[in-house]
């Protein structure tokens, strides 16, 4: 059984349209050939993420997202932190809605846990 969950911390935020949410991100997983086993998407302030990014991955940087992948197998099995702090201000930057800046990050958590990385300027094309 797969599970998509959407949790907020000392932040209130609870995504639009989740069943719709929750089929994107399995149709994209799939289109990987993988299975969704359990993602868990936790919405914070720059603040909270701030804290993690430190903590776990030693940067001192505030981001819109970090990913936490437990996947064993084929089956997808992570966490993945979003930033609203973050993805309001990429939107502005941007000029774009803050429910597609939103969507983006939200699937660009699931590409890292798909093995897709872009910490190189060829990786990110």
């Amino acid at each position: 059984m797969s599970s998509i969950n959407f949790l907020s911390e000392k932040i209130k935020f609870i995504p639009k349209k989740q069943k719709k949410l929750r089929r994107w991100i399995k149709d994209v997983v799939g289109l990987e050939g993988r299975h969704v086993s359990s993602l868990v998407y936790v919405f914070c302030r720059d603040s909270y993420l701030l804290t993690i990014n430190r903590e776990y991955l030693n940067h001192n940087t505030l981001t819109d997202i970090v990913t936490f992948d437990y996947s064993e197998g084929g089956d997808l099995d992570g966490e993945i932190y979003i930033s609203l702090d973050r993805v309001k201000e990429n939107a502005r930057k941007l000029e774009i809605a803050f429910e597609d800046e939103l969507h983006r990050v939200m699937i660009h958590g699931v590409l890292h846990i798909l093995g897709l990385k872009d910490k190189s300027p060829s990786q990110k094309s």
